[in-house]
């Protein structure tokens, strides 16, 4: 990440990527961790969230029930 050191927007990326189990990832490639939260960043906008989350599209899953 090619940003100077203590920029918010980069913190927040480190602790997305650290959250997400990608230390590895994050220490030997920087830039492309940082390109992959940005463009999932930009995308984040377009989701279009339910308005009433208690009416699903989909019934809820039941184990051990069915076929």
């Amino acid at each position: 990440m090619n940003e100077a050191p203590g920029n918010p927007r980069q913190d927040f990326i480190a602790a997305l990527a650290r959250a997400a189990g990608l230390d590895r990832a994050l220490a030997e490639f920087p830039e492309d961790v940082a390109a992959a939260a940005e463009q999932a960043l930009s995308f984040a906008a377009d989701v279009n969230w339910p308005e009433n989350p208690a009416c699903e599209p989909w019934p809820p899953m039941r184990t051990g029930t069915g076929l």
